[in-house]
């Protein structure tokens, strides 16, 4: 009889509440957001149709949809938005759709003309086979790691981020200029040194985390966006913060992605140093005197302060309300899931945890999220792209909803005690 009860009971709960996601626990920041999203993300796939040359990235001051081509660096996260739905949904329409958008990346893994390769195709491919086992995915990841390696130079120690050109302001020129961005490149090059046993994709991705944390990092574990190096001897010629408010200053998406990098490195090699680092970030990330109550950091974390002195042209007037950057809070709580489940300290497994859930609570807002239809296609709002260009202010970002899901998705694993 027992049996012959708990067998209706489930057949109850598949039937009757399909909502119930495996009868897994959940919290219902999770299921809103993805419900959310889903409306959403039916209308970028009814705009684009077949078209897939131009990749949805965020709006035009119009309102109107703003596409990237192939070879921007933000290709690889529409695709992995569609297996993020798919994973939280088991829906195959969403399988389908990210197995199309994936595919539409290929010619990008002999892309050798800026460092972006990693967002590119770890993003879409990486994601696409944990659900494909598909040998021709892991040919196109390991091609792009190579065409990732051109970029590396022995004597730097670093992988060359853009191509040589005038630096912020003019003042100089960036003769191998590294930015802070690159870290999250390396996933890719670990990857291809566990498929194929080659060490050196390993070494590659170690020896620029290293200089990276030594160059970009400051004492007080805040960071530099850009570091300049002579080509001919590895020598720092100049730091700067060319999408921040100042040299001097701390933008809030260069400091997620280096809690997101370092917490990833650490993850892929045991270096005590880059937890170090990584837990360094994050403390001063959530410490931050000038971190809203809210969890969602201005997009730079030192704007007009006293003592910061910006060389773009700033109008104070015109910001008299300092945008915030919810990209930044979502790579940051995605990153922070992680690194609660990688550092020993316990009173920092509670406070990642703690940040990450109080980020996501804010984020599934009606401040944030999308819920009373004021765009058509993206989730999350109030993103800042490139301030000083004056390029991106408080809008929606596709890259912001894929940290978004992602943090959602690994916050529901911590929750089922499941591996993130």
């Amino acid at each position: 009889m027992k049996v012959y009860f708990y067998w209706l009971t489930c057949v109850f709960m598949v039937v009757v509440l399909p909502g119930c996601q495996d009868q897994k626990k959940s919290d219902p920041i999770i299921a809103e957001s993805f419900e959310a999203a889903a409306p959403l993300y039916d209308s970028l796939l009814q705009i684009t149709g077949n078209n897939l040359a131009d990749y949805p990235h965020s709006l035009n001051p119009d309102g109107s949809l703003k596409f990237l081509q192939i070879d921007e660096w933000t290709g690889g996260f529409w695709p992995g938005i569609l297996w993020y739905m798919y994973e939280y949904t088991k829906d195959s329409k969403w399988k389908e759709e990210a197995r199309k958008w994936t595919e539409s990346l290929e010619s990008n893994q002999y892309n050798t003309a800026h460092h972006d390769i990693g967002f590119m195709m770890y993003c879409s491919y990486g994601n696409a086979l944990r659900f494909e086992d598909n040998a021709q995915y892991r040919d196109i990841l390991i091609q792009s790691a190579r065409s990732l390696c051109e970029r590396y130079s022995g004597t730097v120690k670093s992988i060359q981020s853009w191509n040589k050109r005038k630096s912020k302001g003019d003042v100089n020129v960036w003769e191998y200029p590294v930015i802070m961005d690159n870290m999250m490149n390396l996933e890719l090059l670990f990857y291809a040194a566990k498929v194929t046993k080659d060490s050196s994709f390993r070494h590659i991705a170690i020896n620029h985390a290293l200089q990276t944390m030594k160059n970009h990092v400051r004492a007080d574990y805040s960071s530099y966006h850009v570091v300049n190096y002579d080509p001919n001897t590895g020598t720092v010629l100049n730091r700067q913060t060319l999408q921040g408010f100042s040299d001097q200053s701390t933008w809030a998406r260069g400091q997620a992605w280096g809690i997101y990098g370092f917490t990833m490195t650490y993850r892929e090699t045991g270096d005590l140093r880059f937890l170090k680092t990584a837990e360094g970030m994050a403390d001063f990330f959530l410490d931050h005197a000038r971190l809203p109550s809210d969890k969602i950091p201005y997009w730079d974390f030192d704007a007009g302060q006293e003592g910061y002195t910006p060389d773009w042209d700033f109008d104070p007037e015109r910001f008299t309300e300092i945008p915030r950057d919810a990209s930044a809070a979502a790579i940051t709580a995605s990153a922070l899931l992680e690194l609660s489940t990688l550092t020993t300290d316990e009173h920092r497994v509670m406070k990642y945890k703690q940040g990450a859930t109080a980020i996501l609570e804010t984020l599934a807002s009606d401040t944030y999220l999308n819920t009373q239809g004021d765009n058509p296609y993206f989730l999350l709002k109030h993103s800042t792209g490139n301030l000083p260009s004056n390029n991106e202010i408080d809008v929606p970002l596709i890259y912001a909803d894929y940290y978004y899901l992602e943090a959602l998705l690994r916050y529901r694993k911590q929750l089922n005690k499941e591996k993130t």
